[in-house]
């Protein structure tokens, strides 16, 4: 495992091979052996013995051997084919079946093949939102995602109705999974270091979803329209991005009890659930 001593330094693991970290891949390994341990112990928080988990990108391995630890099944992915070689060079790791893949495009479905599954992972920066939308967004999704991202991804992911931070990111992954911000590390915990926190997140599967509207392909549209024009009203941000007739949007918006005035940030997910299911309505009737 990836600890503050030098051999195992993910700086010396490295060096021994002529290696530097990979900007185009956003490599900022976790060298707190610790949080390394905390995480595992946190994605297996409620699992039975060899509980099936996939960690994204497992770097040197620090994660992957505290997994192990744990007594996970554990198939760890990882887009660098020099990392590749090093996972597969550890002994220790052998238990683990790596992949060298991209996240992004990876088959989670046929991994999950209607069975339990969990994600665990140190996320690079410049793939975390997509990526977690994807795989809550997925049919079987993950039953929980716990992963180490930038600490104001985190805040997105958690945010509530009237803050800054809340928007159309907030809204779909609180669809799907319940959030925890579990804890932060400063920049010294990873090599090389970043310019900023970082926080592990807990996602948990809900058993149902908080709502249910009629047309969920059309609330996740009106989510998504209402965060696309943040400074403009509700009213103006549906009729710019759906391409809808004002008084349309006027008569949803009445049938939902809210004011033409509301902006998209002030709405709760029932609210926006309640929005869609008058727009649905008053299509129909058109």
């Amino acid at each position: 495992m990836a600890t503050d001593d030098t051999q195992e330094h993910p700086r010396a693991v490295l060096a021994a091979r002529g290696l530097r970290p990979k900007k185009k891949y956003g490599q900022n390994f976790l060298v707190d052996a610790a949080a390394a341990h905390r995480i595992a112990r946190l994605s297996l928080f409620d699992a039975s013995e060899h509980a099936r988990i996939v960690e994204i990108g497992a770097g040197t391995g620090a994660l992957t051997q505290a997994l192990l630890d744990e007594g996970a099944d554990v198939t760890a992915i990882e887009i660098d084919p020099d990392l590749i070689g090093i996972l597969r060079s550890r002994e220790e790791l052998a238990r683990a079946n790596i992949e060298q893949a991209d996240a992004l495009v990876f088959d989670f479905a046929q991994y999950a093949a209607d069975r339990t599954w969990r994600v665990a992972g140190n996320l690079p920066y410049n793939i975390a939102t997509p990526l977690i939308l994807g795989l809550c967004e997925m049919q079987q999704a993950p039953q929980s995602i716990t992963v180490m991202i930038q600490k104001d991804v985190a805040a997105r992911l958690a945010a509530s109705p009237g803050t800054a931070a809340y928007g159309s990111l907030s809204l779909a992954v609180q669809y799907a999974m319940t959030v925890e911000r579990a804890f932060t590390l400063g920049p010294r915990s990873f090599y090389p270091a970043p310019k900023v926190d970082s926080t592990v997140v807990q996602l948990v599967r809900r058993a149902e979803p908080p709502v249910r509207p009629r047309n969920l392909h059309l609330y996740r549209t009106v989510v998504r329209a209402a965060f696309a024009y943040r400074r403009k009203t509700l009213s103006n941000s549906l009729m710019l991005a759906l391409g809808l007739e004002r008084e349309s949007v006027r008569e949803a918006l009445r049938t939902a009890d809210l004011s033409e005035m509301v902006r998209g940030e002030q709405l709760s997910m029932r609210d926006f659930a309640t929005v869609a299911d008058a727009l649905e309505r008053v299509r129909e009737v058109l």
